[in-house]
């Protein structure tokens, strides 16, 4: 991975986001980036993601998305779903996100299982053990289970390392802001350790630590 961004950023990057787990992901990547970005809150809980203007960035009127004023020869870019806007991300500054074909590819495989499994699988358990006004044992069973599931394949994957791939990566700030909530999902993390280990690795992070106080006073 290189350690200096292939490009500069001299207009801020719009980020379209709610303090979510998924729109966790990207303000903690552009903080670790260190470029200038503007945050303009989607309110989901009112309904904002429905706005003709938002659909417009943002087709699956899901939360989050960007407008890069400098993308591809110097043209504003718009791109939503988190994986995608993190690939980009990864690509144009050259950081996180290896050169190495190898190595890019074990963090593909890892971004596509959170954005795939893991968040959607844990956003199911939250969904049904947590905002449900009737709670549904086989369904609160079901994505329980998966959920401890997907929480052991991790627990093996960090096995032996400090992050998911061995280097710092795109693959832990898609994860983080799922992980960190645990106790939601009905997870001890006393059953898995080297996760547990990992979340107070990715937390002590000051770019972690920015990124998921962003849009904290939702004003």
């Amino acid at each position: 991975m290189a350690d200096t961004p292939a490009h500069s950023q001299s207009t801020p990057i719009d980020l379209y986001f709610w303090t979510t787990p998924n729109g966790y992901k990207v303000s903690i990547m552009l903080e670790e980036l260190g470029v200038p970005y503007t945050t303009h809150l989607v309110n989901i809980g009112k309904g904002e993601q429905f706005a003709p203007d938002f659909l417009k960035i943002s087709p699956n009127n899901r939360i989050p998305a960007i407008v890069d004023p400098e993308g591809p020869d110097g043209r504003p870019i718009s791109i939503f779903e988190s994986g995608a806007i993190m690939k980009y991300l990864g690509e144009k500054f050259m950081r996180f996100y290896p050169q190495d074909t190898r190595q890019r590819v074990a963090v593909d495989e890892w971004l596509f299982w959170q954005v795939g499994g893991f968040g959607p699988m844990l956003g199911q358990m939250h969904h049904f053990a947590v905002f449900a006004k009737e709670k549904i044992p086989y369904a609160i069973e079901r994505y329980h289970n998966e959920t401890k599931r997907l929480y052991g394949v991790l627990d093996r994957q960090l096995d032996g390392k400090d992050y998911i791939c061995g280097a710092y990566s795109i693959a832990d700030m898609a994860t983080i802001g799922w992980a960190r909530v645990h106790e939601k999902q009905q997870i001890d993390m006393a059953d898995f350790p080297h996760v547990g280990r990992w979340i107070e690795r990715m937390l002590a992070r000051p770019g972690v630590q920015r990124g998921l106080a962003a849009g904290a006073d939702k004003g």
